[in-house]
């Protein structure tokens, strides 16, 4: 680790957002990373808080001056971000010789998000380009389907777009997300589907956190009002996995159409905030990890990279979408002997590798 304060260029990722600002890098007295310091005015360019009488604020939350003091110098005008994050309960991640540093979500706001009930919206592409966002579909049931070209999964997209092409007229409407890290190794799978319905691709594992994805297939149902009337389950389309997986998709195929159809979801609003799964500080460290060596390996920083993934990786075990997902950019068979030497080494510790809901079918 450096001693001195080194002065340089640096790449915020602010829950996902990029900028650029000029920094200082100083040193901790426990020799850990350095943390991040920025003038003022570019902690509000790269992370949106403004510094006012009543301390540092942005929308309707304030962090008190008392609380802030001792991580300010007023007399350089900078302001202590990695220290700043830990106020606010975020993770960060940083890779100082790469000049990079990445900010995550709280697992106290991940989680208020999703038990509040209202789906959170989100944008993403589809295989041409072209951005779809979730609140575009308000006034339709939806199915929210993760999937991925890396999972077994993949082949049930056709049966999916069956669904949504059976059920549209019925104000219904499947989006379904690929968690695939590159677009070509989606789109195929998707061009095979020929879907109707949006069919986009969460690249940088955006929706994948908003949700708190820890594996795929995973289904959330969302009523006309944007609200989750069925939280994270796993739900395959079709039952070429159910030897494995021990689940029947007639049942959950079944319970679907009831659900278009009449508008029972099988759930109360009590079932669906008890059973939607809080996010963990290690899960958001470990997507944190996640997203810095994603942007370290597009950038040439592969083994960087690699540290930062095995990172979240030991984060976070269970969440199996982050590591997996990692594993084609890695040169690993995701469908190989690592991946059921991890399987099996997290079913051995009771930890489940598919996590649908108490079967009420």
């Amino acid at each position: 680790m450096h001693d001195t304060v080194i002065t340089t260029g640096l790449t915020v990722l602010d829950d996902h957002v990029e900028t650029t600002v000029a920094a200082e890098l100083r040193p901790v007295p426990d020799g850990t990373d350095p943390h991040v310091w920025l003038a003022h005015t570019d902690v509000e360019r790269a992370l949106g808080f403004t510094r006012k009488p009543q301390g540092w604020c942005r929308g309707e939350v304030c962090i008190p001056a008392a609380a802030v003091a001792r991580i300010e110098d007023t007399g350089a005008g900078m302001h202590d971000v990695t220290a700043f994050a830990e106020l606010l309960g975020r993770p960060v991640a940083i890779e100082p010789a790469a000049r990079v540093l990445a900010l995550g979500a709280s697992a106290a706001d991940r989680s208020a998000a999703l038990v509040g009930g209202t789906a959170p919206d989100f944008t993403l592409p589809d295989v041409h380009g072209v951005e779809h966002s979730l609140g575009e579909l308000r006034g339709r049931k939806v199915a929210l389907v993760f999937w991925a070209s890396w999972c077994g999964c993949r082949y049930d997209l056709p049966a999916w777009e069956r669904q949504h092409a059976e059920l549209e007229a019925e104000g219904f409407s499947v989006l379904s997300v690929a968690v695939d890290r590159r677009i070509e190794d989606a789109a195929p799978w998707i061009a095979e589907a020929a879907p109707t319905h949006p069919a986009l691709i969460d690249v940088d594992g955006r929706a994948a956190d908003l949700y708190q994805l820890l594996n795929v297939p995973t289904v959330v149902w969302i009523d006309e009002q944007g609200r989750i009337v069925r939280p994270n389950d796993t739900q395959f389309a079709t039952d070429l996995f159910r030897d494995m997986s021990g689940l029947d998709s007639e049942k959950a195929l079944g319970a679907l159409r009831r659900w278009v159809t009449t508008g029972d979801s099988g759930l109360d609003a009590d079932a669906v905030a008890r059973l939607t799964r809080s996010s963990t500080p290690e899960q958001q460290r470990a997507r944190t990890e996640a997203s810095l060596a994603l942007w370290l390996l597009r950038h040439g920083h592969d083994q960087a990279a690699e540290r930062h993934f095995a990172a979240a990786s030991e984060l976070a075990p269970e969440d199996v979408t982050t590591w997996r997902s990692a594993m084609p950019l890695l040169g690993v068979d995701p469908m190989g002997d690592e991946y059921f030497a991890r399987r099996t080494a997290l079913e051995e510790a009771g930890v489940l590798i598919y996590r649908p809901l108490p079967d009420w079918q």
